[in-house]
């Protein structure tokens, strides 16, 4: 049999995007006009950049003889491998996402997906949160997927709320402050 049609195993790569559990548990994927966006640039680097170059580099190393000992060929093939992966999941992700634009919401009273959150914590520290779909999310810039403990938590408050927030070390509160839309 052709080794390309023999599964090989991966290692340390993530799991096949057809294999991986649903990361929502059934929920809808909320994304925001930016996320989407930079889901599907990634999406076009991947197939109209990135493996383009890859296929050339492993033809090449194809070309070259013995390919079992041929690293460009072998790493080549792994690469593209992981490409494919990422292409699918990004496909999925897009074509089940459901874009929800922060500055159309009417209700900016209460927090909802998309607001900016400014928050304090009983010992007086103020922290500001966006909640964002969670591909989107990126917890050292303050974006964090709104269905996290923290923006579960926040969901529908409004400002001068104290909601309950269940943290590794226990039950923490936390005080809304200010919420925001985009303009």
């Amino acid at each position: 049999m052709s080794k390309a049609f023999v599964k090989e195993p991966d290692g340390d790569i993530e799991a096949d995007a057809d294999d991986a559990p649903d990361l929502l548990g059934g929920a809808r994927n909320l994304v925001t006009p930016r996320g989407i966006q930079m889901l599907r640039d990634e999406l076009h680097s991947l197939r109209h950049e990135e493996r383009p170059k890859v296929v050339e580099v492993v033809s090449w190393a194809a070309g070259n003889g013995d390919r079992s000992e041929n690293g460009d060929y072998i790493y080549g093939k792994k690469r593209l491998r992981e490409i494919d992966r990422r292409i699918r999941y990004l496909r999925k992700r897009i074509d089940s996402a459901e874009v929800v634009d922060p500055n159309m919401q009417k209700n900016r009273a209460q927090v909802f997906f998309g607001a900016t959150v400014t928050y304090a914590t009983l010992d007086d520290t103020r922290h500001t949160i966006t909640l964002v779909g969670i591909d989107e999310a990126d917890a050292d810039s303050g974006l964090i997927n709104w269905v996290s403990p923290i923006a579960r938590a926040l969901l529908k408050a409004r400002v001068g709320a104290t909601v309950k927030v269940r943290t590794p070390t226990g039950e923490d509160e936390i005080e809304v402050i200010r919420i925001e839309y985009p303009l």
